[in-house]
């Protein structure tokens, strides 16, 4: 599975708070989310990110609580990928559940500009910048994970296993 997009670029400890203001939680509706995506921590981004753009952040991106409006409102955004230094634990896992993937690569924090173009093979983990013309290697995203964001997330892929049981 291959995406690629432009970056955007977010430091460190992004909590669930910046990615979607709790402000917004009164809502499930992913199109209402996706307004507001990462509004706190640039307001620009919900009115100029386009489908395919990947977020590049530094370490414990989506720390805080543990809202799954966070991954919903950044899939719903457009956002085809997280790139990370690391991810907090309950973000990592809620956004496989949503079906966002999400990749962990040190190596290319601080590497990568804002509006660099970006292509990531998520089965192989490797990314590369168009822009600079490097390479990268992220640790591969899991079989299973990968199941889970070609279905589009947990409940899409619990009800195709069990469609395909009848």
């Amino acid at each position: 599975m291959k995406i690629s997009g432009r970056a955007w670029i977010f430091g460190n400890d992004v909590d669930t708070d910046a990615i979607i203001p709790a402000r917004y939680l009164n809502t499930s509706d992913e199109n209402e989310l996706a307004k507001h995506c990462m509004e706190d921590a640039d307001p620009t981004f919900a009115s100029s990110v386009q489908s395919g753009d990947i977020i590049v952040a530094g370490k414990n991106f989506g720390c805080g609580s543990s809202r799954e409006h966070a991954p919903i409102a950044i899939k719903a955004a457009g956002v085809s990928c997280v790139i990370a230094e690391s991810f907090a634990r309950i973000f990592y896992r809620n956004a496989f559940n949503m079906g966002l993937p999400i990749l962990e690569c040190p190596e290319l924090i601080g590497e990568v500009q804002q509006g660099d173009m970006l292509s990531v093979d998520l089965s192989t983990g490797i990314i590369e910048n168009k822009s600079s013309s490097k390479t990268y290697h992220a640790k591969p995203i899991p079989l299973f994970m990968q199941e889970l964001v070609q279905a589009g997330g947990l409940i899409p892929y619990i009800k195709k296993k069990m469609n395909n049981r009848s």
